[in-house]
């Protein structure tokens, strides 16, 4: 299972990173039925759950099995500052332990969100935390 999936320092397959297809693979890989990764996958991306426990319509047998190889965590923020007219900037840290800048500019009743892809630029700009 190590050479197919991005281990997090706990050691734990970290279920957020993962496509519909390698959610299945990992279910396989810890011998359970592929149907299990949509049902995982809905509680993580459409209800917005990171707790095992929460997934009511999973065994608490297969409950304990994921808290114990595996976890849904976010990016580390690291950062956070909020000007005057409400504009947020986050700088965020990622699996690999790079930062990369993250800017919410609000626009009346809609917004704006600005990601960073450059983490490690070469640019090395000085008011930006990505390089």
């Amino acid at each position: 299972m190590k050479g197919e999936f991005m281990i997090a320092s706990t050691g734990k397959t970290n279920l957020l990173g993962l496509t519909q297809q390698e959610m299945e693979k990992f279910f396989d890989s810890i011998g359970e039925k592929r149907f299990r990764a949509g049902q995982v996958m809905k509680w993580i991306h459409h209800f917005g759950v990171d707790d095992f426990d929460a997934m009511t319509n999973v065994s608490k047998a297969l409950r304990e099995k994921l808290k114990a190889c595996a976890e849904v965590r976010g990016p580390e923020v690291v950062s956070e500052d909020i000007s005057s007219d409400g504009t947020r900037k986050w700088v965020v840290r990622v699996e690999s332990g790079s930062c990369v800048e993250t800017v919410y500019i609000p626009q009346g009743k809609r917004g704006t969100l600005c990601v960073s892809s450059q983490a490690g630029c070469a640019l090395d700009c000085s008011f930006c935390s990505t390089g």
